[in-house]
């Protein structure tokens, strides 16, 4: 469905006949002929949304810069039409490292690294754009990376067979940056196939799982937002089959199993995993077995992934295999999430001697927490943080950390808003470049709005966790 703008050329004949009906003196021969109609297609791009000064905000400069594309279709240069796919020596480090670890506890993980919507729907792109797009090269280089993820030990589905689509059915939306539910599918078919190929499959147990298209869905797409914002357009909201799926056979309210044992499989990711889309859905019914789907919207790269490790579902009973979708549109070299990652994979200080340890009340301002008094050994390289609030609502952590030579580490963490929180922040201390030799010699945490009541929270240094052969692969130090 097309947003169009209809432009009416000629309205005076029929209103001249409207009242010439109305005053009983038309005729067949003086009745004027029909009104004209035209339509043109609606919201061509406004010259400033070719300009990347206009993307101001963060959130805006996700969509730098918007190319118009046949009908409703919009593109981002930058996201969508990249022909780069990659990260830093430090990024390659930490998915390694990452990845060990999880292996050490016997969870193997399996990435779902999206395809940008420029290599699956080119098609969509006028002439002159798709000439500009070298496909061929971020094709190349979108399966280099599925080869890097690959030789760190992850299993990496190839869904390079879902671009230059030619299917009836949209894999992404118009305009906006999720897949449809028909695109969730094909992805979720090719995913089965990787996990079924996984020495862990073999003892997980199977049940049949059923889809039904349960009604429709609407659309309205954050790049048609985006344009809106820029130009003062709209576009009309795309609508879509959406599903639903359910064990096969059985009744919805029982269980042929009797077993309400945590799945062996689970899923964390983006919003492309949330329920709208049904991926969780789909992967159950392609891979025969049941899925735990934790992921929600507005999560990002790492929110379900850190949500899910904080669960008792993840530090009681672990999965086998660990699905984890994302876009190439998250930067993997960013330290602090791989902090929060590794401290929480071993849940944080639960059940380790304190090093240092403090329970405080917040009020506004600056409030210094932990003092290295007794000038302990207390090395970045060794050591983290966990940092819990008697306020499970709180989302956001402003900590500065001091340093026996007089530096300090501003730190900030912010959980999603659609995150359910349990108020607590763990993570290891820094240790990229030179820090990790540095002594830790005090924490201090950001109270508090002004007026707000005190915080509770208690702050802990402990030992870090070791995982048995974490980051020790030399293809990860050489980048791949």
């Amino acid at each position: 469905m097309h947003a169009h703008l209809i432009k009416l050329l000629s309205f005076s004949g029929l209103s001249a006949a409207l009242f010439a009906i109305s005053a009983g003196t038309a005729s067949a021969e003086n009745l004027p002929a029909a009104p004209t109609f035209t339509a043109e297609p609606c919201c061509n791009l406004c010259p400033e949304a070719h300009d990347a000064k206009n993307y101001v905000t963060r959130y805006q400069q996700n969509f730098t810069t918007l190319v118009q594309a046949q009908g409703d279709w919009l593109f981002r240069t930058q996201e969508d039409l990249r022909t780069e796919f990659n990260t830093t020596p430090e990024g390659y480090r930490r998915m390694q490292e990452l990845h060990d670890a999880f292996k050490s506890k016997g969870v193997e993980l399996v990435v779902v690294y999206q395809p940008t919507r420029g290599l699956v729907d080119r098609n969509k792109l006028f002439p002159a754009e798709r000439d500009k797009f070298d496909y061929d090269t971020a094709l190349k280089n979108y399966q280099a990376m599925l080869g890097r993820f690959s030789k760190m030990g992850y299993w990496v589905p190839d869904l390079s067979p879902l671009t230059n689509e030619q299917q009836a059915h949209d894999f992404y939306f118009r305009g906006d940056q999720h897949w449809t539910p028909y695109g969730a599918e094909r992805t979720a078919k090719i995913v089965a196939e990787t996990v079924k190929k996984m020495p862990q499959f073999a003892d997980i147990p199977r049940r049949e799982f059923e889809t039904h298209r349960i009604g429709r869905m609407g659309k309205k797409g954050t790049l048609h937002n985006m344009a809106g914002q820029l130009c003062g357009t709209s576009y009309a909201i795309q609508y879509m089959d959406q599903f639903g799926t359910e064990p096969k056979g059985e009744a919805a309210d029982g269980d042929l199993f009797g077993d309400s044992a945590t799945p062996q499989i689970t899923l964390v990711g983006t919003s492309h995993s949330g329920k709208n889309y049904n991926f969780g859905g789909f992967l159950q019914q392609y891979i025969g077995a049941e899925v735990l789907n934790v992921a929600f919207p507005g999560g990002g790269l790492e929110g379900s992934m850190l949500q899910y490790l904080g669960s008792d579902d993840f530090q009681k009973h672990p999965p086998k295999i660990l699905i984890w979708e994302f876009s190439p549109l998250y930067r993997l070299d960013q330290e602090t999430i791989y902090r929060q990652m590794m401290s929480m994979l071993g849940n944080g200080c639960e059940g380790k001697p304190a090093l240092m340890s403090a329970k405080a009340s917040l009020k506004t301002g600056t409030n210094e927490i932990l003092v290295n008094g007794g000038a302990k050994d207390v090395r970045n390289g060794s050591n983290q943080v966990d940092i819990r609030f008697a306020d499970t609502s709180v989302k956001t952590l402003q900590a500065r950390l001091w340093y026996m030579n007089g530096r300090h580490e501003d730190l900030k963490i912010e959980k999603p808003e659609t995150s359910d929180t349990d108020g607590r922040f763990a993570f290891e201390l820094r240790e990229d470049k030179d820090w990790a030799d540095q002594q830790l010699l005090a924490l201090e945490l950001q109270g508090p709005e002004a007026g707000a009541a005190p915080q509770q929270v208690e702050a802990t240094v402990c030992k870090r966790n070791v995982f048995p052969g974490a980051g020790k692969s030399s293809t990860a130090q050489a980048g791949l």
